[in-house]
């Protein structure tokens, strides 16, 4: 799916739509519209879902999806992700690329639009193992 195959109509929608972001120590919200965030904004393929990130098409060969999960009603995804655009240095990638985003189904569309997009450390807890006494229930 591409942006520009849009309706005019659903292209003004989107561009109306906001997003909170804390990038960078930037804070939102932005808005689709106006952003300077990103140049040339197109639909990604995550998990056979079309989505919609604040960021340009020039991250896309540069993202890695590290998890998608979709919601139980299908009006939701949360995405885990890898950008490395900016990173100079691999082992700063745990520190410096990675992201989290929140999407909305967009109304009467077959495509999501990111909500919530912000930094996040790529915590990994795979291999932490919790005692049995130490849940909660």
């Amino acid at each position: 799916m591409r942006l520009l195959s849009l309706s005019p109509t659903v292209l003004e929608k989107v561009k109306s739509y906001k997003w909170d972001g804390i990038i960078e120590k930037h804070e939102g919200p932005f808005d689709y519209g106006s952003s300077n965030r990103f140049t040339e904004p197109e639909f990604m393929v995550i998990n056979g879902f079309n989505v919609l990130l604040p960021v340009g098409r020039s991250h896309h060969p540069n993202i890695t999806i590290i998890r998608c999960i979709e919601s139980a009603d299908g009006n939701a995804l949360t995405i885990f992700l890898k950008d490395t655009t900016y990173v100079d240095n691999p082992r700063r990638e745990f520190l410096d690329a990675g992201y989290v985003a929140v999407c909305d189904k967009f109304p009467d569309e077959d495509f999501y639009l990111a909500i919530v997009y912000h930094e996040w450390f790529m915590v990994n807890n795979s291999g932490v193992m919790v005692e049995e006494e130490d849940n909660i229930h």
